[in-house]
């Protein structure tokens, strides 16, 4: 098989490109200076000469608080660039994986976790840029697996848990956020699902995250006592950090599509947590 992947310098696309390099695919990773994912005619241009088997699309514009003020720049990285992938993948008969969000969701809660078909309602300008991708995904191509996910972390780029253990050295003592919920996920092991999903014809929207559900504080919790690290950790609330953009307060995601289609569930957010934090020298 061979796949092209995007956003091959962030935190999932490096651990993408990893996974399926060990599968013994021939892998194209694609950065923006080798093809800007928001222009059409290079995209086109682009897939046509590599003629890949699947695009993992990987690329995304993430600065969530950014985004509300960079509206335009949001939804052509996040609805444009999808369009884009979409196109031109349906061109050559690739299948397309694009990777969403929880975002996607108002985060008000059902009194359960979100299935993949609960209705959207995204807060934010990046939840509506990656909504939109979604729905353009879906309208022009025929193979397409979208992939929603949430609190990612891995050992390529920033992220909740590095930021944990940086400022808990530095200050001893911190506040985290105790009325968001939701599943933190490892990029290693979604990349694994990524890999397993575009080896079949299983098309549909997925929700992907390592099980099990938390807070920002249970997580922090848990960071700083796999890692030995001392921190003063105290519970607050959303109001007492306010941020430019809405966060979701309950977007833990259900993995119906998962399991009615006969993958793996993704292991044990607290799993994923050791391993990640061994990967790092942290443990």
């Amino acid at each position: 098989m061979k796949a092209v992947i995007t956003g091959v310098r962030g935190q999932l696309g490096f651990d993408v490109v990893k996974a399926f390099e060990a599968a013994g695919h021939v892998v194209v990773p694609m950065g923006r200076e080798d093809c800007d994912i928001t222009d059409l005619s290079r995209v086109d241009r682009c897939m046509k000469e590599i003629q890949p088997d699947v695009i993992v699309h990987c690329a995304a514009y993430t600065a969530v608080d950014l985004a509300e003020t960079e509206v335009d720049k949001a939804f052509e990285v996040n609805t444009d660039g999808a369009r884009n992938l979409a196109v031109a993948a349906e061109k050559v008969g690739a299948k397309l994986v694009y990777v969403s969000t929880d975002y996607v969701f108002d985060g008000k809660g059902m009194g359960r976790p979100y299935q993949e078909y609960d209705a959207t309602n995204p807060q934010g300008v990046y939840g509506r840029s990656k909504l939109a991708g979604e729905r353009l995904i879906q309208t022009l191509s025929s193979k397409y697996f979208i992939v929603r996910t949430s609190w990612v972390f891995g050992s390529n780029g920033n992220n909740f848990v590095k930021t944990m253990l940086k400022f808990g050295r530095e200050r001893g003592k911190l506040k985290v956020v105790n009325d968001q919920v939701g599943s933190p996920t490892y990029t290693v092991d979604l990349a694994r699902f990524l890999l397993d999903l575009a080896s079949t014809e299983k098309y549909g929207i997925y929700h992907a995250s390592n099980t099990g559900i938390c807070s920002w504080y249970d997580f922090a919790k848990e960071i700083f006592e796999r890692s030995g690290v001392k921190v003063e950790l105290t519970p607050c609330t959303t109001e007492e950090f306010p941020r430019p953009a809405p966060r979701p307060a309950y977007s833990a995601m259900d993995h119906m599509a998962i399991r009615t289609n006969g993958f793996a569930l993704l292991p044990p957010w607290q799993d994923a947590l050791e391993r990640f934090l061994t990967e790092m020298g942290e443990v």
